[in-house]
C-alpha cells in the first residue's frame, strides 16, 4: 500500500467531554483529531512511523457541536525527501440529518517526517507529483502556507536570541 493511499478520512462523534466552557468542541480537540487524522495518512503514504513537525494556516471557521459528526480528510499536496504535507479539512454534521447541513469546521496543512525504525532518523518517502490542476493548485497552496510559517519561526527566533543577548 506505500505510495498508494493519498486521501484518509476518519470520522469522529463529538462528545460533552469535548467541549469548552462556550459549550463548543475545543480547538485542541479538533488539533488533535487533525493529528491522528495526518499521522494516519503519513502512515499509509510512507509506510513508515511518522511525526508531525509543522501545522500551517489553521483556521477555526465554523463551531462544532455536542452531537455532531465529524469527518477529518486529509489529503497529500506535496513530498519532500522524507517529509509529506497533507491538506486537512474538517467538517461536521448533525448525524440525524444525513448527508444535508455538513460544513467546514476547520482547515489546515500539516506535515510529517517519516522515520526509519533502527535510528530514528528522517528516511525517503514515495514521491508524489501534481497531476490536475487542482493538484498543482493545492500543492501551491501548501508550499505557501509553510513558507509562511518558516517566516514565522524566523521571526521568534531573533525574539529568542535578543532575549538571550539581554
Amino acid at each position: 500500500m506505500r505510495g498508494r493511499q493519498r486521501e484518509l478520512a476518519l470520522r469522529f462523534l463529538a462528545e460533552p467531554a469535548d467541549v469548552n466552557y462556550g459549550g463548543k468542541v475545543h480547538g485542541g480537540v479538533v488539533m488533535k483529531w487533525i493529528d491522528q487524522t495526518g499521522y494516519a495518512a503519513a502512515l499509509g503514504w510512507s509506510g513508515r512511523y511518522c511525526v508531525t513537525v509543522a501545522v500551517g494556516g489553521i483556521r477555526f471557521v465554523a463551531p462544532i457541536r455536542i452531537g455532531d459528526l465529524v469527518t477529518v480528510s486529509a489529503k497529500l499536496v506535496h513530498t519532500g525527501t522524507s517529509s509529506m504535507q497533507f491538506a486537512v479539512d474538517v467538517t461536521a454534521r448533525d448525524p440525524r440529518e444525513g448527508g444535508a447541513g455538513e460544513r467546514l469546521c476547520t482547515h489546515c496543512v500539516i506535515v510529517f517526517v517519516a522515520l526509519d525504525a533502527v535510528e530514528g532518523a528522517p528516511t525517503p518517502v514515495p514521491a508524489w507529483a501534481p497531476g490536475t490542476d487542482e493538484d498543482r493548485r493545492l500543492a501551491d497552496y501548501a508550499r505557501q502556507v509553510m513558507e509562511l510559517s518558516k517566516g514565522i519561526e524566523q521571526t521568534i527566533a531573533r525574539y529568542r536570541d535578543a532575549d538571550a543577548d539581554a
